[in-house]
């Protein structure tokens, strides 16, 4: 069964400082890595030079506990080749956790009769309809087949001979010692790999074509090497091998990062954060904080990815169900997208016997197929609220997507010269199948809430380069618990953890120099396993956000944002005074002060005016990884942001994320303004869900209050101002 709970990345210690004991457990894997990370690998088990296109069981396992049986899995197959998909190359059908039933006479785990009376007949089907097959298994070994002391096959061994004594962790699903139930196989005893490849060509005989390795770590967020199951997946891979059978291997879930250099030469693909789905935590298969997430968690994995190194797998694309999903069109779109953009393995969840039209057009376009399928994952050239991914297919060719992660529609700008280039000869619209012509100027879109532009675009020239200064973090000021750190990976060989938590605790380059005002562009680097956030704040300005994620604490990720500056000396600093930031590495300031600059301004509840009863707090899908909440209940449980600014009076869109399970108000009020009543409904307390307000706000600064005198209010995330899209464009023709 699956893992239910999300465990923060490790203990409090790992969570607050990441620093020296960390470093030491970690130090010699760490090299191993960096190490490795220079040779490329074959593909493993001669499958996988490109991602996989299907459908997998699991996200409609979520909600209907009777839907894994043999007759639903063969709907499913013959609704995939009805439905078209199949002709755009979709065609893996994979069978996830639920389907074992007992052990054979070797200690093989067996299908549950009783919902697989004949898979092996399944799999025929499978394979008459043109599709491969799947299957679900975990590392190490469970009790039962331990118990049953079996021979294995072909040997003169038993399945007693191959666990570790005592009893240990064979992966993160299983209990604690001495009774982990998944008992981890020891790979040096004899009749060990001899197991494992008889559970192949188990699965072989049957026709399997996919194996997905569960539970696998270092990974899964289990603490460090607690539990081990790189022998497992080496003995996987070996296995598959010796079956003679090509068959796909993907491990699971949050993969560590500092890991995968003994991992890649195994696998096909790696998953790299938890499930997507919502499991019961929300009223629907999945939702728009689980895609923000992985755009907050790829740009630390997008250098490992390649047809010689496997593929980043974001897990299921929930897109084809309507409303169940969880998902607007917009955000449906958005998603795959960002899954082409990574070359990730798309495999649908949901009902495929359902399959709704705008999930139809979706993964019927082979231009969008195209992206996922050229081998050439996408880098991202900008990050933040509005980021943009580009990738380089050669002959002056790029994919590039822009996106539009809040709720509020944005005009987006993308200068040429951040792909390195002067001009576009020819731009076309992806999802539209339009040619927009040649492009000299900043190419300009609208983009409505959460939606995607994705282009395929043919460029002349090479922009002139541009300087950039390198400020290390370990030279700066640091306060409260920050604290230096080795960091072999980092520029500089160092770090700086410890941050957040409180407001003292931070890092200040306060000798950030630019020769004229404006807008320059920032790279970050920083290390996270799982998500984290930096409040940070310019010359002493309001807190502004850069919501990250990553798998290594040793590995630095780069994102890059705008950030405007003042001429001459300017700080800048990095922390956050309610939760957990990232470890951070380095900035580097680059550009010319001519970068475009968003229109909008995120304001985060948790560090505004809060009264009364009302408190910031820990939250791992917020903005900020943190919302405020006891809010209502009293007139004084209140948050006010006192620091609203407009650049000149009129109409904004205002976007509220909220969190609430069940009906909830919030009074908004203005300005001191009449209150009015925000009713509102959501299916859980854990991630935020939005909506969006037209306001009237004045020139400068302004007021906004979310109370509730009477009743209980939802817990608030972050309110987003932005201006009217119509507004912005004449604001831009007139000038």
């Amino acid at each position: 069964m699956k893992l239910k709970a999300r465990i923060y990345a490790g203990s409090t210690l790992i969570q607050r400082h990441a620093i020296t004991l960390f470093s030491q457990l970690r130090a010699a894997a760490l090299t191993a890595f960096v190490i490795g990370a220079a040779a490329a690998h074959a593909q493993a088990n001669n499958v996988g030079q490109k991602p996989y296109l299907g459908w997998s069981t699991f996200s409609e396992q979520t909600i209907n506990g009777s839907f894994l049986t043999q007759a639903n899995i063969q709907a499913q197959s013959d609704a995939m080749k009805s439905s078209g998909m199949q002709d755009h190359g979709f065609n893996y059908i994979n069978i996830d956790s639920g389907w074992m039933g007992s052990f054979d006479s070797n200690g093989r785990p067996i299908p549950n009769t009783g919902t697989f009376p004949d898979i092996k007949a399944l799999i025929d089907h499978i394979h008459a309809n043109g599709q491969k097959a799947g299957i679900y298994w975990i590392p190490g070994i469970e009790q039962p087949a331990v118990d049953g002391n079996y021979p294995i096959l072909g040997t003169q061994y038993h399945t007693q001979d191959i666990v570790t004594i005592p009893l240990a962790q064979g992966n993160a699903f299983a209990g604690a010692p001495p009774n982990p139930y998944h008992d981890k196989i020891d790979f040096t005893k004899p009749g060990a790999q001899e197991y494992i490849n008889s559970v192949v060509a188990l699965f072989a005989s049957w026709g399997v074509d996919f194996i997905k390795l569960d539970g696998v770590a270092p990974g899964s967020y289990s603490d460090s090497l607690s539990i081990d199951d790189r022998p497992d997946v080496a003995a996987w891979s070996k296995a598959i091998a010796a079956s003679g059978r090509p068959i796909w291997l993907t491990i699971s879930w949050a993969i560590d990062q500092d890991y995968l250099g003994d991992f890649r030469p195994y696998q096909n693909a790696r998953r790299i954060e938890d499930d997507i789905e919502c499991e019961g935590r929300c009223g629907t298969l999945t939702d728009w904080q689980r895609i923000y997430q992985r755009f907050r968690d790829l740009p630390g994995w997008q250098n490992d990815a390649s047809p010689t190194q496997g593929w980043n797998d974001l897990d299921s694309l929930d897109i084809g169900d309507g409303s169940l999903d969880g998902l607007t069109n917009d955000e449906k779109r958005t998603a795959i997208s960002l899954w082409a953009m990574a070359n990730a393995p798309m495999y649908l969840g949901g009902d495929l016997t359902k399959l709704d039209s705008f999930g139809k057009q979706l993964v019927s376009n082979d231009e969008m197929i195209a992206v996922d399928q050229s081998g050439k994952p996408a880098k991202q050239v900008l990050g933040g609220e509005q980021p943009v991914w580009v990738s380089s297919q050669g002959n002056n060719t790029y994919y590039v997507a822009l996106f539009n992660l809040n709720a509020t529609p944005a005009i987006i700008h993308l200068p040429w010269n951040l792909l390195g280039v002067n001009g576009a000869l020819q731009v076309r619209d992806l999802w539209n199948h339009q040619n927009l012509g040649p492009s000299v100027l900043p190419f300009t879109t609208v983009l409505k809430g959460h939606d995607v532009r994705l282009l395929k675009v043919v460029t002349y020239g090479k922009a002139a380069p541009t300087s950039s200064t390198s400020y290390e973090a370990e030279s700066a000021t640091l306060g409260g618990s920050a604290v230096i750190a080795d960091c072999a990976a980092c520029s500089g060989g160092e770090k700086v953890g410890g941050l957040g938590l409180g407001a003292n605790n931070t890092v200040t380059f306060n000798n950030v120099y630019v020769a004229r005002a404006g807008v320059y562009l920032m790279q970050v680097d920083s290390m996270t396993q799982g998500l984290r956030s930096y409040l940070y704040s310019v010359n002493g300005g309001p807190f502004q956000t850069l919501n990250s994620g990553g798998g290594s604490f040793f590995l630095p990720a780069s994102t890059t944002i705008p950030v405007r500056l003042q001429k001459g000396m300017n700080s800048i600093q990095f922390g956050s005074p309610v939760s957990y930031p990232p470890d951070l590495d380095r900035i580097v300031i680059s550009g010319n002060g001519d970068a475009p600059e968003p229109s909008f301004r995120v304001y985060e509840a948790e560090v505004a005016t809060l009264s009364g009863n009302a408190s910031g707090g820990f939250s791992n899908y917020s903005s900020g990884l943190a919302k405020a909440g006891n809010i209502g209940g009293g007139a004084g449980n209140a948050v006010t942001f006192s620091n609203v600014t407009a650049p000149s009076a009129g109409t904004y869109l205002l976007e509220v994320d909220y969190a609430t399970s069940g009906p909830r108000s919030f009074f908004l009020t203005i300005n001191n303004g009449t209150a009015n009543e925000l009713d509102l409904n959501g299916s859980t307390f854990d991630e935020p869900t939005y909506i969006v307000l037209r306001v009237h706000l004045n020139a400068g600064t302004n007021t906004l209050r979310f109370d509730n005198a009477t009743g209980y209010a939802p817990d608030l995330d972050r309110i987003v101002v932005a201006p009217t899209v119509l507004g912005d464009l004449m604001g831009e023709i007139l000038h």
